[in-house]
């Protein structure tokens, strides 16, 4: 591996400078954790006769194409992110998201209401790997892990914050007003981007911009390193469609493969628990109270598993971690087949968050830290991706077995053997080699 020496900086400047990227990645994520929950907090108002009166059909399609969005954006900004660059296309995930959301508080009918969120999702699927590449690109060596792990704590704050929100405003303001908060942040984050984030030397190193990535480096303290591995877009060509095969030939097809099937299980889970996790444990008789109370529940959880977790990945390695949490998350899923106490439940919600919201971000830290920058965006979007498809089938198939009353204990079942078949899909991948 070559390295091009770098002269180091003040420390004040160099943290000054690099101390910008987390935050404003940060920011970023959280915003696309205020979409993860905000359409739950206003289907039910949607559903009365002065609004739109959605029927159940009409709420699961409002749903689901907003993932279908989400997923089309993972797999075509991702890849754009490596041929444009980390910066330009957050930025421009960030203006479209935000300007879409707020768009939605004038909807005057679910049709376009849907066709909103749709586009809203292309936005907000490509923010995140590209926010995840860009951080991981500016954190310390070996660090990768708890830095992934770090960001993606803004993704369940936005969704603590947002259901926290919803039980004030919808009652007192109206649902509109979900959405023109939801994109009023953008207001302040787009500017602050636009003078203070900057872009990633290993993309610009990637992109043969020596000169650039080399100044960058300077004035952020990082050690500028050559990419290497095989068939970076380089070698297989130019343009979209060579940095997306790369990902399937060499030493990468396995992986992407592996990672794409343990992302659909990951993000199934996710998905399929923020849906349906409260009507399936009122189905079993248990006295949750407000749904928005259990979602701040299962969403801590998470962001305490999340800090964990990136510690642990930095110990033994994001693979060996994300099989672990896996593995525990789908023990955790069973034990909720079983009937507690209520305070015991909430327990073992908490404890479930923490595990199997992690195993997801997990995923991601692998994927970043195996792949080579010229291609890392691209196959954190693909690996995003294939979650979003798994994001669309898992409230599908809940919503399934609640319609056919046997949710309780039926879906923990399934629930778990998904978990435990994304611990056995990320043990098929193999760490490789790669430079920052």
């Amino acid at each position: 591996m070559s390295t091009t020496p770098v002269r180091p900086t003040a420390p004040g400047t160099a943290s000054r400078a690099a101390g910008w990227v987390a935050p404003l990645c940060w920011i970023a994520v959280l915003l696309d954790g205020f979409d993860l929950v905000v359409v739950g907090t206003v289907v039910p108002t949607l559903r009365e006769p002065e609004e739109y009166a959605l029927t159940g059909s009409g709420a699961t399609v409002v749903i689901t194409v907003g993932l279908v969005g989400m997923m089309i954006g993972a797999l075509t900004i991702g890849t754009l992110t490596d041929l444009v660059g980390r910066r330009k296309a957050l930025i421009g995930a960030v203006v479209s998201f935000s300007l879409f959301t707020l768009l939605c508080a004038l909807a005057p009918n679910e049709t376009v209401f849907g066709v909103l969120r749709f586009l809203a999702g292309i936005g907000l699927g490509g923010c995140l790997p590209t926010a995840i590449a860009m951080v991981n690109e500016f954190s310390r060596s070996g660090r990768s892990g708890r830095a992934t792990t770090t960001i993606m704590t803004g993704y369940h704050v936005g969704a603590v914050a947002t259901a926290a929100l919803a039980i004030a405003v919808i009652p007192s303001l109206g649902w509109r007003w979900m959405f023109v908060i939801g994109a009023a942040p953008a207001l302040v984050l787009v500017p602050l981007m636009l003078a203070k984030l900057p872009e990633s030397p290993a993309y610009l190193l990637a992109a043969g911009r020596r000169a650039e990535a080399e100044e960058v480096a300077r004035a952020n303290g990082l050690t500028l390193e050559a990419p290497t591995g095989p068939a970076t877009p380089a070698e297989a060509g130019s343009g979209a469609a060579a940095t997306v095969r790369s990902l399937f030939t060499g030493g990468y097809a396995r992986n992407t493969l592996a990672i794409g099937v343990t992302s659909f299980m990951g993000l199934l889970l996710v998905y399929g628990l923020n849906n349906w996790l409260p009507t399936i444990m009122r189905d079993a008789g248990y006295d949750l109270g407000d749904s928005l109370a259990f979602l701040l529940v299962l969403n801590v959880g998470a962001i305490v598993g999340l800090l964990v977790a990136g510690t642990v990945a930095d110990r033994i390695g994001a693979r060996l971690a994300g099989m672990i949490w896996f593995a525990s998350g789908a023990l955790f899923l069973a034990l909720l087949s079983v009937r507690l106490p209520t305070a015991g439940l909430y327990l073992m919600c908490f404890l479930t968050g923490c595990f199997v919201f992690s195993a997801q971000v997990l995923v991601y830290a692998f994927t970043s830290a195996n792949h080579p920058s010229a291609v890392r965006a691209t196959a954190l979007g693909w690996s995003a991706g294939a979650g979003r498809i798994g994001a669309i089938v898992g409230p599908v198939i809940t919503g399934t077995l609640v319609t056919a009353g046997i949710a309780f204990p039926w879906g923990f079942y399934v629930f778990a053997v998904v978990g435990a078949l994304g611990a056995v899909a990320l043990s098929v991948t193999r760490a490789l080699r790669t430079a920052r």
